[in-house]
């Protein structure tokens, strides 16, 4: 297969789903080990859990309810306090709010409490706002490496504290083995970095391209490690209702997916290879139907980005069909309407003015056949719906329109369907997926999808 993807054939195709179906190349197309990293994710919520019950978490009751909690964080950290917010949901007498701008809204203060989460315990923006915090008398809270800066600054402000415990999962699974149940295990102690954070070099587990760090994850493979603590002191707060059980049926569900998932598994039978292959070669638009979708949507665009280096769009219904909706009519849908000219006038639209065509070419003798295959080299759009069975009745009613009029226009369609009882156990299952699928894609398309090296291109002119 051509390492360009300027335009996939039929032949291009096979020879990804070939890739993935030969172990072999799997493993040597994924040094960093990210397939490991992503099934770790079940272990993760349990080690997750082990560290909120040695934390002291006292401060976090019901009695001392705060006004608002804002999460800080930044990447995976950030799509933590997401996953608060949707699991909170609309009716929480507080608000969870998600600042990424590095610094405090003006509204915080001493009634408000700010949860501060980074992996590394060094995210330059997560620090400013935790200091920032503490400074203001907000109640503070932080999750990430122990013996980081953020560890400090809670220390320093008798703040609790969450270590962040690096997972990956047993050396036996890799290149397609079969993962035995709840096989996990901690990574080994590394020594700490320049900046005192736990973690080696580059962040938590901080693999760098051309080092060797073979058992260190990625900050994006991290967010259970991350979000369960949010979610612990949420619940001890009284903004949620997630029972101990509730837990390990998201760990299991996890479980399940990987296993579903595992490397061995042949593209025609594994979900996350086939939803990989569905979006080779396109340019992927990615719609949630609730705010719990939403969060999964989100997730699988950043994960598209950060493993397949693929760009991608995120957006949730009914808000994506009142804009998103119009790149069904751009240069990326094969059977645009862009070009008609018999469409009738926008409602309301006055006579004259930017609308009048009056004097423009007579355009009733243009072939505007939409049904021609795309040129060569075209890259078309693909619609990933995320539906959660409790979504709202007007956003299923436009799922539906939505789907019709992606088939019109030739938008090819993916629909990824939420199930469990709990919000908690549907989002495990989902974002499972599209990890794998994420990391998929990136191996059909001969990518390294743990190398880092734009990211890291781009700190360094920063720092």
């Amino acid at each position: 297969m051509s390492d360009d993807l300027d335009g996939w054939s039929g032949a291009d195709f096979v020879l990804a789903a070939d890739r993935l179906d030969t172990p072999d190349v799997i493993e040597a197309a994924d040094p960093a080990d990210m397939l490991r990293q992503v099934a770790s994710a079940a272990a993760q919520v349990r080690t997750a859990l082990r560290s909120c019950a040695e934390s002291d978490l006292s401060a976090f009751t019901p009695d001392a309810r705060p006004r608002a909690v804002v999460v800080a964080g930044m990447g995976g950290s950030a799509l933590a306090g997401e996953m608060l917010n949707a699991m909170t949901g609309l009716g929480s007498p507080v608000q969870v709010v998600v600042a990424q701008a590095g610094r405090l809204p003006g509204w915080v203060g001493a009634t408000d409490a700010v949860l501060a989460v980074s992996c590394s315990g060094s995210t330059p923006e997560t620090l400013a706002v935790a200091a920032e915090a503490a400074r203001r008398g907000c109640r503070l809270a932080g999750v990430g490496a122990e013996g980081s800066p953020l560890h400090r600054i809670a220390e320093q402000a008798r703040a609790p504290f969450v270590p962040v415990v690096p997972v990956v999962p047993a050396s036996g699974f890799r290149g397609g083995s079969d993962p035995p149940p709840q096989a996990a295990r901690p990574a080994p102690p590394q020594a700490a970095s320049p900046a005192g954070s736990s973690f080696p070099k580059g962040g938590p587990g901080g693999w760098v391209p051309g080092e060797e760090n073979e058992s260190a994850p990625l900050p994006r493979a991290m967010l259970w490690s991350v979000a369960i603590p949010l979610l612990v002191m949420a619940e001890r707060l009284g903004l949620t209702r997630i029972a101990p059980d509730l837990y390990e049926q998201a760990a299991r569900r996890l479980e399940d997916v990987s296993h579903q998932c595992r490397p061995a598994s042949e593209s025609f039978v594994n979900p996350g290879k086939s939803l990989a292959l569905d979006l080779v070669g396109a340019l992927p638009m990615v719609w949630g139907t609730s705010l719990l979708s939403g969060v999964a949507a989100h997730r699988f665009a950043s994960q598209l980005q950060e493993n397949a280096k693929y760009p991608a769009i995120s957006g949730v219904l009914p808000e994506a069909g009142y804009d998103q909706v119009a790149a069904f009519d751009g240069p990326f849908a094969p059977r645009s309407s862009r070009l008609s000219a018999t469409a009738p006038p926008e409602p309301g639209a006055p006579p004259g003015g930017a609308d009048d065509v009056t004097g423009l070419p007579d355009l009733s003798d243009w072939d505007l056949d939409y049904e021609d295959e795309p040129a060569s080299g075209f890259t078309p759009l693909r619609l990933i719906l995320i539906a959660d069975p409790d979504e709202e009745q007007r956003a299923a009613a436009q799922r539906a329109a939505v789907t019709e009029l992606a088939g019109q226009r030739g938008v090819g369609i993916s629909e990824l369907a939420m199930d469990g009882e709990h919000p908690l156990v549907r989002l495990a299952g989902v974002i499972q997926l599209t990890d794998y699928a994420s990391v998929y894609l990136a191996i059909a398309s001969g990518i390294d999808p743990g190398q880092t090296v734009a990211i890291r291109d781009l700190r360094t002119r920063i720092e």
